[in-house]
């Protein structure tokens, strides 16, 4: 798309430089399909340097700039090899939750995803299921942490001041050390998410349950070892934490169908992290560590790989 009000590309990660009519370029997967008629510059985060992935004792941390393809590989690396996160399998069924073209795969970003605030957008549903803080950076050196769970406040909206830059996301060693399961629900085969559930069973044996796509923004449901929800609880804490107004309402599902499924997957979570069952509906989740196969740009480059790269 092209975008003929832009009047300079300016490449910096100084949120003083930042004025009216100016927005932040990181992948740019978002804002160059819809295009725009009132921005004059983008400040562009491309040369921005800061590492993809850090890895230590205190969990992750993602750079805003971190792509799909780069998160996607996060699993194999050596600097995660032999530690107990569970948490890691998330990782890949959320990637490939974006249904993702290989332009999307290579150039969209983590904290693109969550500044874009769409309900459907996975980065935000794994960040949001693994309470993950993102750290935001503000003109005259400022500096914030804020709840990926509260830093989306609607469809596509978020907490973002004018001129404020999304610098890191953190994701804590204490929910990747937990037990996790996953639920994925869309209309059509591959389609884009409808509904998204991610739960934990906490070292403390407590459980949280986040619902992400079904709803305008994630909503958390926290259950402690002592008070543990069974299925008609469990049913009436969803009733209580999700008005009917905040499930989401488009072309990928109507809210009573995001709803109803809402309900079965959280059940089928609360079941499976309690070792009472194990019942799998939708994509991407087998209960395994994750078996679909990575984007081309995520596979390792094998002489056939290679091969197929080259034609």
């Amino acid at each position: 798309m092209d975008m003929n009000t832009i009047e300079a590309v300016v490449p910096t990660t100084d949120p003083a430089e930042w004025r009216d009519g100016d927005a932040w370029l990181a992948g740019g997967t978002v804002l160059f399909s819809y295009g725009s008629t009132v921005l004059k510059r983008l400040l562009d985060l491309g040369q921005a340097g800061w590492p993809a992935v850090t890895v230590s004792d205190a969990g992750i941390e993602l750079a805003a700039t971190c792509t799909v393809a780069e998160l996607y590989a996060l699993p194999g690396l050596d600097e995660v090899a032999g530690r107990e996160w569970p948490g890691l399998d998330l990782f890949r069924p959320c990637c490939d939750s974006f249904v993702a073209s290989f332009k999307v795969w290579n150039m969209s970003t983590v904290g693109g995803n969550l500044c874009t605030s769409l309900p459907a957008g996975p980065m935000i549903s794994l960040c949001a299921g693994l309470d993950a803080t993102a750290t935001i950076l503000g003109p005259g050196g400022s500096s914030r942490t804020v709840p990926v769970a509260t830093f989306i406040t609607g469809d596509g909206q978020n907490s973002l001041a004018p001129g404020e830059l999304l610098r890191s996301i953190h994701l804590p060693a204490s929910a990747l050390s937990a037990k996790v399961a996953f639920r994925r629900l869309s209309l059509s085969n591959l389609g884009r998410s409808g509904v998204l559930l991610i739960g934990r069973r906490d070292a403390d044996g407590g459980l949280v349950i986040t619902v992400t796509a079904a709803t305008k923004r994630p909503v958390q449901l926290r259950f402690t070892a002592a008070k543990m929800a069974g299925p008609a609880a469990l049913a009436a804490a969803v009733g209580k934490a999700i008005p009917a107004e905040l499930y989401h309402d488009d072309i990928h599902g109507l809210p009573e169908w995001r709803r109803d499924m809402t309900l079965r997957l959280a059940e089928e979570i609360r079941a499976e992290l309690l070792e009472e069952r194990l019942t799998v509906s939708g994509d991407f989740w087998t209960g395994r560590p994750h078996a679909t196969s990575p984007q081309p740009s995520a596979q390792p480059d094998t002489a056939q790989n290679k091969q197929q790269k080259e034609a």
